[in-house]
């Protein structure tokens, strides 16, 4: 495996990418005490301001996870799988003394709630290690050159030098694959201790801890972990002048700026300096409020759906509101739903576009699925343009999808957008994976149409005739029906149904009480005033008829509301109960980010209604 494939690993997870994160946890210890040596979490919605959980109380018990009654040195990684998590941390008490320990413990969970541990006395475990004296600081890194967690810590053998030494977890993150071998030890083969790697565009960054030497911290680089290649930076990269240790680097979300904190561990304090670059850091220690002193501890970033999860196991932090709110209903940057009830598994899916990518330049499709419509599951890739659609790898926008029974069973057609054409691909399940036909089902304009793009598929079941029509367009709305067979169409029966002046993309029908609903999305995406109109037909081949009011969702500035368009309809099953899903500027950054929030836009849901009339009531847009 290579770093293409790591980032394979983070792009394909099936949990939030990096675009999608909107908090941070922060894991630490609290001091030298033994009731203080234990792990505290607490939580930042900006990266700026922590608040800490449990009311700053421990959220494991040291005694029942660790052999000496203490731990220390917290560090938390998300798997590349981006659902699991591991949490190294020091076995050791400092009552004992700071040569007492000789080991370390192991986590694993699966929700950052409940965690497996397993400890690993390094003595006892492998052989030649009857002169250690100490195991501090582990932390865990994926190794994207064997595939493997890396786990590395200082290690000192009776009157030598500390030394940075590596391992290769197991696959269950219980214990060790092989003997520790040396990671990292400074040409002037003096102590080092407290390492942080962080991976940036394929090189590592080894932040460490010069001890007994010198004062602070300092940089190595490498481009492959155990190769024993470092390139050792001049100077420290504290901005102190005061003893440090612990340091810890991350990554701000939807930023290309970095955040290295430390432990200034004789003044009871940390310090937070930024950089861009990795190599030149700034204070900014004045931006930074925490109402807890931390201990040598780390931050990830996580999702909205897991700072509600950390919440409510462990209460919301006084002074940090974490709104309850029911939109957006889908964690992080998608836009352009289709929703879709499955006969077959009895569950609700939305299928996306993957927001959040610079010029709409998102490549894989992914779809979501819920029981209730509250609560979203994240199913995962379901098609990648890159590795399934060499006839479009790019531009992976606006998809569709309809269920049919075919002999008995029901089957899955997915009409997506791929380099401003149109195509389908098909699955037994509505998680897919989806098979692609090989080429565009629409790759051509209509007879008539000179401008536009062939985009935003739209397909539609008829109830009355049992026929099914693909719709498209932008720029000019077009139909044509599907044969039999749903990934061809009948060519003699396209048909341009542009219905006015308004129409530029997005289109969605459905039918209700013998008539057709056409809605479509008018103005750019770009555009605070992106917003949904309808007409109706008595026929799924229009024409269409305008109604004199038919603007029925539009932009909420005083609730912070903007852009709001392409949209698909649900109706709850046996139900006359309706409700439209869209996209909108993403709350409440997106309206100040000019272009790019037509690229960084959030999925919503709220309730649709119709009057006696027949007519679509405008829907009032929500948090």
């Amino acid at each position: 495996m290579n770093i293409a494939s790591s980032v394979y690993a983070q792009e394909y997870r099936r949990g939030p990418a990096e675009k999608d994160f909107s908090g941070y946890l922060f894991a630490y210890f609290k001091g030298n005490a033994v009731a203080d040596e234990a792990v505290c979490f607490a939580i930042s919605t900006d990266g700026y301001t922590y608040r800490a959980l449990n009311d700053n109380r421990p959220i494991l018990d040291s005694k029942t996870i660790s052999k000496t009654g203490g731990v220390r040195d917290p560090h938390i990684l998300r798997g590349v799988d981006g659902k699991t998590f591991y949490m190294v941390l020091t076995d050791m008490t400092s009552s004992k003394g700071w040569d007492s320990n000789r080991g370390m413990v192991l986590l694993k969970s699966n929700d950052l709630l409940h965690w497996e541990h397993r400890t690993i006395d390094i003595q006892q475990r492998f052989n030649g290690h009857e002169n250690l004296k100490r195991v501090w600081a582990p932390q865990t890194i994926f190794d994207p050159a064997v595939g493997k967690y890396m786990v590395y810590w200082s290690m000192k053998h009776g009157d030598g030098p500390d030394i940075i030494y590596y391992a290769y977890a197991n696959r269950d993150f219980t214990d060790f694959e092989g003997e520790p071998q040396v990671l990292f030890l400074p040409k002037n083969r003096k102590s080092c201790i407290d390492g942080d790697i962080i991976e940036k565009n394929g090189l590592f960054y080894l932040f460490y801890k010069t001890e007994g030497h010198g004062n602070g911290i300092k940089l190595a680089m490498t481009d492959a972990l155990t190769s024993g290649k470092w390139i050792e930076q001049p100077g420290y990269k504290q901005q102190t002048k005061d003893a440090v240790e612990g340091s810890g680097v991350f990554k701000l979300n939807q930023s290309s700026q970095y955040i290295l904190m430390y432990d200034v561990y004789g003044k009871g304090k940390y310090q937070f300096c930024i950089s861009d670059d990795l190599d030149r850091f700034k204070v900014i220690d004045h931006e930074i409020t925490m109402d807890f002193h931390p201990r040598h501890g780390t931050i990830i970033p996580i999702s909205r759906q897991e700072l509600r999860h950390l919440t409510s196991k462990w209460g919301t932090p006084t002074g940090m509101p974490l709104a309850q709110k029911k939109n957006p209903i889908l964690d992080g940057f998608y836009a352009d739903p289709d929703v879709l009830y499955s006969n077959k598994t009895k569950r609700y899916y939305i299928y996306p576009t993957s927001d959040g990518f610079d010029g709409w330049g998102g490549f894989y499709f992914k779809t979501f699925s819920s029981s209730d419509l509250i609560n979203w599951q994240d199913e995962g890739v379901i098609l990648d343009l890159k590795r399934d659609v060499p006839w479009g790898p790019r531009n992976a926008w606006a998809p569709t999808i309809a269920e049919k029974k075919v002999k008995g069973d029901y089957r899955y057609y997915y009409y997506f957008t791929a380099a401003q054409k149109i195509g389908v691909a098909v699955s037994d399940q509505p998680t897919g994976p989806f098979q692609d036909s090989g080429k565009p089902l629409i790759d051509f304009k209509p007879e008539g149409v000179k401008g536009g793009q062939e985009i935003d598929p739209a397909v539609f079941n008829d109830p009355k005739s049992g026929k099914s029509y693909l719709y498209w367009g932008n720029g000019y709305l077009a139909v044509a029906e599907l044969n039999r067979d749903m990934v061809s169409i009948k060519k003699n029966t396209i048909k341009v149904l542009t219905p006015d002046k308004t129409f530029r993309e997005g289109v969605y029908v459905f039918y209700r009480n013998g008539l057709y609903y056409f809605l479509w999305s008018e103005n750019d995406t770009r555009s605070e005033n992106y917003r949904v109109r309808y007409g109706t037909s008595t026929s799924p081949y229009g024409p269409i008829i305008v109604p004199e009011k038919n603007l029925i969702l539009q932009k909420d500035p005083t609730k912070g509301i903007y852009g709001t368009g392409h949209n698909s309809v649900l109706q709850l099953p046996g139900t006359d109960e309706w409700y439209i899903v869209y996209h909108r500027f993403n709350y409440p950054y997106g309206i100040g980010m000019g272009d790019a929030a037509g690229f960084n836009r959030e999925v919503c849901m709220d309730r649709l209604y119709f009057d006696s009339n027949g007519q679509i009531v405008p829907v009032i847009p929500t948090h």
